[in-house]
């Protein structure tokens, strides 16, 4: 009877996070999505108000109208999809759409000036993309580390029920089981 009272209770607090995952589920996406119908339109808005200009201006507003959109919408895939890859790839999106941004007002220069210009870009776009994939690096170790870490004290804690028998030995199964998510 007691074992069944506390399997219908773990059933049921089961359940409940089911359903609270798939609440938060919903109202992340709806939160992606609208970042992303923002940022279109914020785009179109400000790929507008270049028309007014000409030249190389002009060019540089629509490369700066494209980094925002292009910065709103990887910050937002990123939080949505919340991985390591996601937050790398949306930082090297930005980087090279901050490139292009660069790149275009060296447009402006002419000569050695340019070429230094167009380089400095190029040497930050490198550097932001190195910090992008090292921190994806890092973060991935961190997590196969604590992964290590849980899996090694889960078994410490079942090798500890071994010692118990009957109900207790379940008890402490289901809660070595709960403690460390598996």
């Amino acid at each position: 009877m007691k074992n069944k009272l506390i399997a219908t209770m773990i059933s049921t607090a089961a359940l409940a996070m089911c359903a609270a995952s798939f609440a938060a589920d919903n109202a992340a996406k709806d939160s992606y999505q609208a970042a992303q119908a923002r940022a279109d339109s914020e785009y179109k808005i400000a790929a507008d108000k270049c028309d007014a200009l000409s030249g190389n201006a002009k060019d540089v507003c629509v490369k700066e109208a494209k980094l925002d959109r292009t910065r709103t919408k990887a910050e937002a895939k990123a939080s949505y999809e919340n991985t390591a890859k996601a937050h790398s790839k949306a930082m090297v999106d930005i980087a090279d759409a901050e490139y292009e941004v660069a790149k275009e007002r060296c447009d402006d220069q002419a000569g050695n000036a340019k070429d230094v210009c167009v380089k400095e870009a190029k040497a930050a776009k490198e550097a932001a993309v190195a910090k992008a994939k090292g921190g994806e690096k890092i973060t991935n170790a961190r997590t196969d580390m604590t992964e290590a870490k849980t899996d090694a004290n889960y078994k410490v804690a079942i090798e500890k029920c071994d010692s118990l028998a009957g109900a207790s030995k379940e008890n402490c199964l289901l809660s070595a089981k709960s403690r460390y998510g598996k």
